[in-house]
């Protein structure tokens, strides 16, 4: 694309060039032509007067050697016979005697080729007998054409000079059209090959620009799908968590035996496989948009605590449940909820001990729903870092998602997540959903904090 751009400038350049160039050759040519001829005319003025006055030989060679041209040896005096007395030429003729005699016959300045270059200006002068004489002025080639070559060579330079720079400019606007068409072919060709933060800067033509904007749409629109089936395949996963922390409880219920071995064996070997999913499929994606479908928050707790009040009666733990004794609606789907509470929920149950008491508290402050989950047991020595997304998996049986789960369900709306300690003495998840999307991120987040200080 850039050669051929640069061989349609070059060519329509050249072509400019010649149409005017050769026209303005011709006419410097002509001029330079018509510059020598009306010199010859004014030195051929200066005899006219001399022969209306004289023809005697000897006046008229005196005359003539008196002037320029004639010293020169390039003008002639062709005097017709008058009376009695012979036709005298004085100077030395180049143009012939024919030459001559039409010029005398027509009246009028000629012009005539000179026998070994050159041209002859012949000017008819009359005389006061009425006969007509003819002044001859020489004019070499070398003068018709004085100056002519160099005007060409100017020319020629300055046509040389505007194909030169119309084939620079055509080069620098091919390139200019040419490179971000490059950087998009590059980066598509890095994207096919899996590098997924390739991204093309968006300047260049306007249609360029509109390419260049499309493909970095579509490639953050890539990898958020990507990051969205990973998240998805880490959700799912996390979620099997809850089935088997039941069953790691009930197999610590069976006892000693082969068969009880065997099954706690088993639920460990599963769950490390399911922190092995969890880990590989956990990448950082961008905060999930508002929940379009909303649920009852309250209907939501009391059936998830239905499910857990079971296995905290087999541990000797005593439940507490507030708030949820009327309808609360959240912009948050049915399912996130359910996996958020069950992530908080499933800590409480796998990392304090058994007979530690715990609450579900909900709260509607106007503007949010706040759901606090509180248990007794030791607390978190750290919040922030409990928070902070990619736990390395230090703990055993951790994988650091649960409660990036709960946070990500929280900023969904605009609210977010606290960890701070309870009033049973141990851990409280403070989780602010912000209603209607009134408390957005940034200014809204600021609110969602002071109200939540005011709760």
């Amino acid at each position: 694309m850039r050669w051929a751009l640069v061989k349609v400038c070059l060519a329509v350049t050249t072509m400019v060039v010649l149409a005017f160039a050769v026209p303005l050759a011709m006419v410097v040519r002509e001029m330079a032509s018509d510059r020598a001829f009306s010199n010859a005319e004014r030195q051929a003025a200066t005899m006219g007067p001399t022969l209306t006055v004289t023809t005697d030989p000897a006046q008229l060679r005196r005359a003539v050697e008196s002037t320029e041209m004639g010293a020169a040896g390039r003008m002639a005096v062709h005097v017709p016979a008058i009376g009695g007395a012979a036709a005298v030429d004085i100077g030395e003729g180049r143009a012939g005697a024919h030459a001559v005699a039409e010029t005398r016959s027509l009246g009028r300045a000629t012009t005539a080729r000179v026998p070994g270059g050159g041209s002859a200006l012949l000017q008819p002068v009359a005389l006061g007998s009425g006969d007509i004489a003819v002044i001859e002025i020489y004019v070499p080639e070398s003068e018709v054409s004085n100056g002519v070559t160099t005007a060409w060579l100017v020319l020629g330079g300055v046509g040389l000079a505007l194909v030169i720079g119309s084939v620079a400019v055509a080069d620098r606007l091919g390139a200019r059209l040419v490179r971000p068409a490059e950087r998009l072919a590059d980066a598509a060709h890095q994207l096919g090959e899996g590098r997924l933060g390739a991204r093309v800067p968006e300047d260049g033509p306007k249609e360029l620009r509109s390419a260049a904007v499309a493909f970095n749409s579509m490639a953050d629109q890539v990898v958020e799908l990507l990051a969205n089936e990973r998240e998805l395949a880490a959700d799912l996963s996390h979620r099997l968590r809850t089935p088997l922390t039941v069953l790691r409880l009930n197999a610590a219920s069976l006892g000693d035996g082969p068969a009880a071995e065997h099954t706690r064996a088993a639920v460990e070997q599963l769950e490390r496989e399911v922190d092995t999913i969890i880990r590989t499929a956990r990448e950082q994606r961008p905060p999930a948009s508002t929940a379009t479908a909303g649920c009852d928050a309250s209907e939501v707790i009391r059936d998830r605590m239905a499910f857990w009040s079971a296995l905290a009666e087999d541990e000797g733990r005593e439940v507490r449940l507030a708030g949820v004794d009327r309808t609360v609606r959240i912009p948050v789907a049915r399912p996130e909820l359910a996996a958020a509470l069950d992530a908080m929920l499933g800590n409480v149950f796998r990392h304090t001990p058994e007979a530690t008491p715990f609450a579900v508290d909900v709260h509607d402050a106007g503007d949010a729903v706040i759901v606090l989950v509180s248990d007794g047991g030791p607390g978190i020595a750290d919040p922030d870092a409990a928070l902070r997304r990619g736990n390395d998996g230090a703990r055993d049986g951790s994988t650091g998602l649960g409660l990036d789960i709960v946070r990500r369900v929280a900023e969904s709306t605009g609210g977010d997540v606290r960890l701070g300690r309870s009033v049973l003495g141990g851990t409280e998840v403070r989780v602010w959903i912000a209603l209607d999307g009134r408390a957005r991120r940034g200014e809204g987040g600021r609110r969602a904090r002071r109200k939540r200080r005011g709760a």
